[in-house]
This record gives C-alpha cells, structure tokens and sequence, in this order.
C-alpha cells in the first residue's frame, strides 16, 4: 500500500500540474492538518483517490461546519437557523472519529488539534484529549471483534508527549498518544505541527507496536502488509 501524508505546509512538488506523473500510484491521502481546505481539493481532483484529514490549530476557517452538531448531510444551519452549505471539496473528515476504507482494507482513526496554548480554536487539555479518545472506544473495539485489530492508523496533527514534539506550550505532545497506543497498538501514528526544518532529519520514532511518523509537508509511507489482519493482542 502506498499513501501520499502531507501537514503544516503546502508542497511545491504536489501544488503543481505533474502531481498526477508523480503521485497518480499512491491508493489514498492522508492529510495531518493547517493545510487549506482548496489545496485538498486539488489533490483531490487530480488524483481522483481518496483523501481523509484532520485539522490543526491554523487554517481554521471552515472547522465549525465540519464540528457543529448541527452539520446534516451537507450542509449546517449558522446561528441564525440558516442552511448553509459545507465545501464540496470531497475529502473526509476523520477528526475524532473511526472510519474503515472498505476499498483498502484500512482502518483510520483521527485526532487533530493541539495542545492548548491560548484561547484558539481547536486546542485542547490533556483532559479533553483523553475524552475525545473515550468517545471512540466503542467503534475500536467493534474494529477488534469483528476484523481483527482496533486500528491500523492513528492520524493526528500533534505528536505524542515526548516522540517527536517540543518543548513550548503549543507544540507540547499529548500524554494521553502514548495511553491510546498502549491500549490499542495502531501500527502507525503519523503527525504533523513539528515543522522540520532539515528536510533530511529524522521523522521516525517507535512507541511499543507503534511507528511515530511526522509527515511534515510531504512523506510517501510504503507498506504491503497494511489494511491485512493484525494480531493486536488481549
């Protein structure tokens, strides 16, 4: 399996009329978040192959249509109770949730944001990331029983606390990462908001079963063996 991973920062490389040349193989895409809506859109639309993302804490602007309660079907009534449509750019939204990709075999579970720092949208305490991962239980272990492993992937925008984040407030990791691939042992982590400014560096770290990859700006993951049955343990 092939998957194109992209966060934080739009690529030249893929922001181009070659995309299709270069990435046209890859079986879907991965997006970490602070990326513009209009930028998945064009990936989208030139790869024709599906694109499943969280948001971050930056390019916030249509994150209340894809959270409200009140999102029905496709579209949301604002404050004033009038219907208003979300933007038909294709992707899906897999911010605290689980989804399986029948087609790839693949089981996707995402949680964006970051650590809060101020009053901005999307932020979170440790506390409340814990709770947005009790909310999934249920579909995990559903994923447990009847295919085999809970997940296979673990999207975020940040990294877990201490693999791969930094020291300030904003970019600090979450405790509550290390807890979830204890319990649940997702073959990857893949994050973004550590921007690497050595595109060189190393992007990789191993948590128990899990590979902690930072998918900064662009990073192609290549294994055969995702999506098949897993033995995740009791």
């Amino acid at each position: 399996m092939k998957i194109l991973c992209i966060s934080d920062e739009t690529d030249p490389l893929i922001y181009s009329k070659n995309i299709a040349s270069r990435y046209g193989d890859v079986d879907f895409v991965l997006a970490a978040g602070d990326l513009p809506l209009k930028y998945y859109e064009f990936i989208i639309s030139s790869l024709n192959k599906p694109l499943y993302f969280v948001f971050g804490n930056h390019n916030l602007e249509y994150l209340h249509q894809f959270t409200a309660s009140s999102v029905v079907q496709y579209g949301y009534t604002d404050n004033k109770g009038a219907m208003q449509l979300l933007p038909a750019f294709g992707g899906d939204f897999v911010d605290g949730k689980v989804v399986y990709d029948k087609r790839n075999h693949l089981i996707i579970a995402g949680l964006g944001g970051a650590m809060r720092y101020n009053k901005g949208k999307h932020q979170f305490t440790e506390r409340e990331m814990f709770f947005r991962v009790l909310k999934m239980v249920p579909s995990l272990l559903f994923n447990r029983l009847f295919r085999g492993r809970y997940l296979d992937i673990l999207l975020t925008h940040a990294a877990p606390l201490g693999l791969g984040d930094d020291t300030d407030r904003c970019h600090q990791g979450f405790a509550t990462f290390l807890t979830f691939m204890e319990w649940f042992k997702p073959k990857y982590l893949l994050h973004g908001h550590i921007h690497l400014h050595d595109m060189n560096a190393n992007r990789h770290t191993v948590f128990k079963e899990t590979k902690i990859i930072n998918v900064f700006q662009n990073y192609m993951l290549e294994d055969p063996s995702l999506g098949k049955e897993r033995d995740s343990g009791n």
